[in-house]
């Protein structure tokens, strides 16, 4: 990756992470966690490789995103905000009664494709939304992000074999594997490994990558850009709470929000990492 390109995609993904800290800080609830470890992933998507525009964020032609584990919407909200969709102060209003940003992703809101957070079920509609475009013959790709506890839900197995049986290309699922859920490690609450095997087994082309390494990351997308004939699943090693020292690798991040104290001290890391990225 171009080394400007690269900077600039770091300072936007820090960026973000400040966004869910606020959010989720004003909000006095949230799931920062899975926030945090989707960020980067979320702004290259956004920021490098859909076909978007945040004028005309109903864009018939244009790339979908479904954010299956809705409960991380902070991250999707932050990264819509720093792309233009809406003001960044909206953030500020996260969960707040009669204010545009609620706690799971709404489709009523500008950028937003699906309206999710019942786990599971997101895949299924990405699965629609690849289909209508193979069948009205459309070019545009649906990506889908899910949980690696998530996916303990049969219904993902479901959408899995169904996407494989028709040939669904135009899909990539990104599994976002942190190794925790709200109940612990994964491999202790209900073990999905092994997450590679099984998308295989059930069909389809399997990627690997590291989450938080945009040279990395660029390398998947592009795999799987050229991939025909079955769908794509990237399963993203990543750290939940990933850019904030104290949130890093600890489940009790997963559903709860930074007191004023915690708040102070994640801005003071985000903003040094920034000011270092930007000197």
């Amino acid at each position: 990756m171009d080394a400007t390109i690269k900077k600039n995609l770091q300072i936007t993904a820090c960026k973000v992470r400040r966004g869910v800290i606020e959010g989720t800080f004003n909000a006095k609830s949230g799931h920062p966690g899975g926030s945090l470890s989707i960020s980067d992933t979320l702004t290259y998507l956004y920021f490098a490789k859909m076909g978007i525009d945040p004028k005309n964020p109903d864009m018939a032609d244009r790339d979908r995103l479904v954010l299956s584990k809705g409960h991380t919407a902070p991250a999707l909200y932050s990264v819509l905000a720093q792309r233009g969709f809406f003001s960044e102060e909206e953030l500020k209003s996260l969960r707040h009664i009669g204010a545009l940003l609620q706690g799971h992703p709404c489709i009523h809101i500008p950028g937003v494709d699906m309206s999710s957070g019942s786990l599971g079920q997101g895949i299924s509609a990405a699965c629609g939304m690849a289909l209508a475009g193979k069948l009205d013959s459309k070019s545009y790709k649906v990506y889908t992000i899910l949980g690696d506890g998530e996916i303990e839900e049969g219904q993902v197995w479901e959408a899995a074999m169904f996407a494989a049986h028709y040939g669904l290309d135009n899909l990539v699922a990104i599994v976002d594997n942190n190794g925790l859920q709200i109940d612990g490690p994964i491999t202790e609450v209900c073990s999905p490994e092994p997450i590679t095997d099984k998308f295989a087994a059930f069909g389809w082309h399997v990627i690997t990558m590291d989450a938080h390494d945009f040279d990395d990351i660029e390398r998947a997308f592009d795999e799987a850009e050229i991939i025909s004939g079955k769908p794509v699943a990237i399963i993203q090693k990543s750290v939940k709470g990933k850019g904030v020292s104290f949130m890093e690798n600890q489940v009790s991040w997963h559903g709860a929000a930074p007191n004023k104290e915690q708040y102070d001290i994640a801005m003071a890391e985000l903003d040094a990492e920034l000011k270092e990225l930007e000197g």
